[in-house]
């Protein structure tokens, strides 16, 4: 700190009568300088808050470079946090990591691959073991054939049990094996249903990401159409200065500029929405400000009999192919139990009786046991075929539902690929329509510029040009949701 003050020498403080020598004393910094004279003073103090003010003013430039250096790099972090570039690929990574839907799948294919063992087929043993203790009061009156009676209350009784037991099956009718290939259709049919929806969560994503790029195209439009209208009331309000121009028609033209920018909002808060529709589909845990910046590329590539042929690839058709394997099984499941069966049983069993009165006071005996189990079927009130009669309708059932997919996907397939070819004949010639609206604003409005042409012309070929550029995006999208849905019906679909 910079400081001037009045001081004597060390001498004077030792006299009553004043120093007749003072002397000036400057502390710049850290360094006392001493200074005779208030001419020097004078000097010393210009060049001191000379300095003083330049050194003020470095200090303040640094503090002020600081504070902008640290606002700017402020401003970057919360325009990247705030701003996410999102891919189509990265939306589809994410929806497949996180979808609900498709975790459900996933569980759902786990749990049929651990139901398809023998085990739940039944055709392993089981082998249980069991124990017992049991006690007893009992009022005991016994008549013997040796004459004796025995006749006693209240007498304590205790029956201790425990044994070890094994059964298997040897043979029921083929159940075991029908019911092994019915688990197995069962474990493919949930890994194609789970295939199916990672198809259907990836044309979904495509759909909705697609659609953005849509609304992020008509938003250009908009914006394209405002500077027209901002050109021509630029042009109306020159012509009012000189008196060329009514108020009708700078009135209107404002309109035109105030409706074109409430457009532009209406549009933003579209395209928002659809932002966050997308981010619900690829299941985000917090939603965040988007942005995406793509084109509409279509692939002009794909033949009718190419897609047709590759129909039967289709997850829904191959679950309806699984779907009959397993009501066929299950009608050979219904089947076996018409046919003898035959178990085996094993065991080790240990048994102990005790009792205070009675012909037996203490009994216990154990060891293993073995033997064979033959059951045949007789007479049940016909239950057993009428379930077979209606499993078979079952068979049959799922096979028209087959035929019926496949009639259903081939007409779809049809419709969607006529849809597909039909449009990117029109996007060629839209195209072109759109150019020539383009130019044709270009020149009204030089005409207008030049008086030679009206306000009507000039919202005329506005109206064209808008029409023709929205006409021309949602070719471009139609075109694209075609080739999606057909690439998604012959599971060509790839993140």
């Amino acid at each position: 700190m910079n400081r001037i003050f009045k001081t004597t020498p060390k001498t004077c403080f030792l006299k009553i009568s004043p120093c007749p020598n003072p002397k000036w004393w400057l502390i710049f910094g850290d360094f006392p300088l001493g200074i005779k004279g208030k001419k020097s003073l004078k000097i010393i103090s210009q060049t001191f808050w000379s300095g003083l003010i330049f050194k003020i003013f470095i200090l303040n430039k640094l503090r002020f470079n600081l504070f902008a250096l640290t606002f700017l790099l402020l401003l970057i972090s919360l325009i990247t946090h705030a701003q996410q570039m999102i891919t189509l690929k990265s939306a589809i990574d994410s929806a497949l990591k996180n979808n609900f839907d498709i975790q459900i799948a996933k569980n759902n294919a786990e749990v049929g691959k651990m139901n398809n063992n023998f085990g739940m087929a039944g055709g392993l043993p089981s082998v249980n073991i069991t124990a017992g203790d049991n006690e007893s009061v009992s009022n005991i009156y016994q008549k013997l054939s040796s004459g004796t009676e025995i006749n006693k209350d209240n007498a304590l009784g205790n029956n201790l049990a425990a044994g070890v037991n094994a059964s298997m099956f040897l043979f029921n009718g083929f159940k075991v094996l029908a019911t092994k290939e019915k688990l197995k259709s069962i474990q493919t049919q949930s890994e194609l249903l789970l295939n199916q929806q990672i198809q259907n969560t990836i044309a979904a994503i495509m759909v909705k990401y697609y659609d953005i790029i849509r609304q992020m195209g008509y938003l250009k439009i908009i914006q394209s159409s405002l500077e027209v209208s901002k050109q021509k009331l630029e042009i109306i309000t020159q012509r009012k200065n000189v008196g060329m121009a009514n108020d009708v028609e700078h009135l209107q033209a404002q309109i035109d500029v105030n409706a074109g920018e409430q457009n532009i909002k209406t549009q933003q808060l579209i395209i928002g929405q659809a932002k966050t529709d997308l981010l619900q589909l690829m299941s985000v845990k917090k939603y965040f400000a988007a942005e995406i910046k793509d084109t509409i590329l279509v692939d002009k590539n794909i033949q009718m009999d190419s897609i047709i042929n590759y129909l039967n690839r289709n997850p829904q058709y191959l679950s309806a192919e699984q779907q009959i394997k397993i009501n066929e099984q299950i009608v050979k499941e219904v089947s076996a139990q018409r046919y003898p069966s035959v178990k085996i049983n094993a065991g080790y069993n240990f048994n102990l009786a005790q009792s205070d009165a009675g012909q037996l006071l203490y009994n216990q005996n154990y060891g293993p046991s073995v033997g064979i189990t033959l059951n045949i079927p007789i007479f049940n009130g016909t239950i057993y075929k009428t379930q077979r009669d209606a499993a078979v309708f079952n068979v049959n059932n799922s096979k028209l539902q087959k035929e019926s997919l496949l009639n259903s996907l081939t007409a779809g397939t049809v419709k969607t690929y006529q849809s597909y070819s039909n449009t990117l004949q029109q996007i060629v010639s839209q195209q072109t329509s759109n150019e020539m609206a383009g130019q044709l604003v270009n020149l009204v409005i030089k005409k207008f510029q030049m008086n030679q042409a009206t306000l009507l012309d000039v919202k005329t070929a506005q109206a064209s040009f808008e029409d023709t550029g929205y006409q021309l995006v949602n070719l471009q999208y139609a075109a694209k949701i075609a080739e999606i849905e057909l690439k998604r019906m012959t599971y060509r679909l790839v993140p």
